[in-house]
């Protein structure tokens, strides 16, 4: 093994093993929370984290073969990172003081 071989096998392994710590540090995260926000933020980390491990092994392994699922897997994690973007969006829109209050949960129910 040359020199620039033995570097890049360093680099590699570097590499993986801050995405590993990374991913650890990361479960920690999505564990504690405390709130929803944090947790949804965890899990786009988390699919960019997925992308970095697959990029690592791909020029571990020197193959192409999953550079087309690394960018699936990124137009997931940006779809899914704005949709709970939006939905917190219009959870915590601030309200207006002349509208009336919400009805209370079980007055929406209906008859039974």
């Amino acid at each position: 093994m040359t020199a620039p071989e033995r570097v890049d096998q360093a680099l590699l392994t570097c590499a993986v093993v801050l995405v590993l710590i990374a991913g650890a540090l990361l479960l920690a995260r999505i564990w504690r929370g405390p709130s929803m926000l944090d947790r949804a933020i965890s899990l786009d980390v988390c699919a960019a984290l997925i992308i970095a491990g697959l990029a690592a092994k791909s020029a571990f392994a020197r193959d192409q073969f999953y550079f087309p699922i690394m960018l699936v897997l990124a137009f997931l994690g940006f779809t899914g990172s704005v949709g709970i973007a939006r939905f917190i969006a219009v959870r915590d829109r601030p309200r207006n003081p002349a509208d009336p209050p919400p009805p209370p949960d079980d007055a929406r129910e209906g008859p039974r």
